[in-house]
């Protein structure tokens, strides 16, 4: 079994990834000439163009305006069931995929009526794809305490059944200002039963990190590259074998890293971190899941059983439920097994 064989094959959970990020090319087209007159392209060729950021900053600005294609409940529904028909032909067995309520609300979408779309989406995407779906309620951090309550409200008033996290996105520079609007929102997320799942230190330093940890009370921590400016946060994090979602090529794509082969990834194996691999928002930065594994493999050379451990860490990091983990975990090593046997 060859390597592409190898990853192909594997079972797969994802992580880090987002609703609007993940609109395939096809359904942006089809989004922007259902609603004429937006920012965003209607033909290919200028779309993937549209898609080639400058910096983060950028990337916010075009994700904005393909945001501002959705609007409408169906909208919604199509794009997590395309998701899930995407993972589905690459093995994934499970997504967290991050939802930005705020987003929907603003252009006039009910509460009821998303969460609605979303509960439909995720039994079609398990009936129709077999891939199980959970949602993480995303904080758009640079609209700061209004789009805090309005996340916490969806989340607690009309929470869709599959909820399992309460997340914070957007630009992490804009934090300091309403931290404690942010730290008041996920002390109510998690007495609530929702995980703590924030990103941090994508742009920004370790001081990000440190407060998702202390602040927010990270489970989890969105891609948290950043972590190695700080050798104590490095010793944390390994001592306590928090996750990251890292996300290598979207980490070049908005400028974070310059060169794939100057990504922290390997660095961040050596130094016994507990790392997940993750596409963030594939059809923007030309990726896919399997992708993020190939890149591992040939890029940086790991071998099967360090991508089989990686593909372990994300379903042990995930929220799937014991029996779930146990299933996806018994396909892993049957995998390993096999591209063992000569």
């Amino acid at each position: 079994m060859t390597i592409h064989a190898f990853i192909d094959a594997l079972p797969k959970v994802e992580l880090h990834v987002h609703l609007i990020g993940s609109a395939s090319v096809p359904t942006v087209l089809e989004l922007s000439r259902r609603h004429p007159g937006s920012r965003v392209p209607a033909a290919e060729e200028e779309l993937r163009a549209f898609y080639a950021f400058r910096d983060f900053p950028h990337f916010a600005e075009v994700y904005g305006a393909v945001n501002a294609l959705v609007r409408d409940p169906e909208d919604v529904a199509m794009l997590v069931t395309g998701l899930a028909a995407d993972l589905a032909a690459q093995n994934v067995r499970y997504v967290e995929l991050t939802v930005t309520p705020y987003a929907h609300h603003i252009v006039g979408m009910p509460m009821r009526a998303v969460t609605e779309a979303l509960d439909a989406a995720a039994r079609d995407s398990l009936g129709e794809h077999g891939v199980g779906v959970g949602y993480i309620f995303d904080i758009p951090g640079e609209y700061g305490a209004e789009a805090a309550r309005a996340t916490l409200d969806h989340a607690l008033q009309e929470p869709p059944k599959e909820l399992v996290g309460f997340g914070l996105g957007g630009m992490e520079q804009a934090r300091p200002l309403y931290r404690d609007a942010f730290r008041d929102a996920f002390r109510a997320a998690t007495a609530a039963g929702l995980r703590s799942l924030p990103h941090a230190g994508e742009m920004t330093g370790p001081e990000t990190i440190w407060e998702a940890l202390d602040g927010l009370g990270a489970e989890r921590i969105g891609h948290g590259i950043a972590c190695l400016d700080d050798p104590r946060l490095v010793a944390h994090l390994r001592d306590t074998q928090t996750p990251l979602e890292v996300c290598p090529t979207s980490n070049v794509c908005t400028g974070q890293v310059a060169h794939i082969k100057e990504h922290p990834l390997p660095r961040l194996l050596e130094e016994g971190l507990y790392v997940t691999l993750n596409s963030d928002d594939p059809p923007m930065f030309a990726t896919t899941l399997s992708d993020e594994y190939r890149v591992a493999a040939e890029v940086f050379g790991l071998d099967r059983q360090a991508l089989a451990a990686l593909a372990r860490n994300a379903v042990n990091a995930s929220s799937l439920d014991p029996e779930g983990r146990r299933a996806i975990l018994a396909e892993i090593e049957a995998l390993s097994e096999t591209s063992r046997t000569p």
